[in-house]
């Protein structure tokens, strides 16, 4: 299955391709919500909601020239790369370091409503979670991420 996802302004476009299974860290793709400081931070939010996908798996299909990134030392005390649209501002995706298969597509990015991914495999950093929200029934709850 063939996924595509996109900027606000449509500047940047990509794709994936794999099914969604509730597997974190496999070779398949999964869902997770993130609520680390790092992702509020980035996000201007609580937590951020990620497709986690082998980076063998991703293909930008335009707006190379409108990629911007930040490095930001994670938890881990290694490198998070967000990529990020320098004409509108959307949050795209994140290359952790720490997980070098993998990277991390912003749920919001996807195209066709595809944002509503249906349930989550997976809530991350749950330690650093605001406290007006509650588990999501049915993720596993990590305290930190375990890799």
């Amino acid at each position: 299955m063939t996924t595509k996802g996109s900027c606000m302004c449509g500047s940047v476009k990509y794709e994936f391709t794999g099914t969604l299974v509730s597997s974190p860290f496999a070779s398949s793709c999964f869902k997770a919500i993130c609520h680390c400081t790092d992702c509020q931070k980035w996000s201007g939010g609580a937590y951020t909601t990620n497709v986690g996908v082998p980076r063998t798996s991703f293909t930008l299909l335009c707006g190379k020239d409108h990629l911007k990134t930040y490095d930001a030392t994670g938890d881990s005390g290694k490198i998070n790369k967000h990529y990020f649209c320098s004409n509108c501002g959307s949050s795209l995706y994140t290359e952790l370091e720490v997980v070098p298969t993998m990277m991390f597509i912003k749920a919001g990015g996807l195209d066709g409503g595809k944002a509503d991914l249906g349930s989550v495999d997976v809530e991350l950093y749950v330690k650093d979670r605001v406290g007006f929200l509650g588990e999501v029934q049915g993720a596993k709850q990590d305290p930190k991420m375990e890799y």
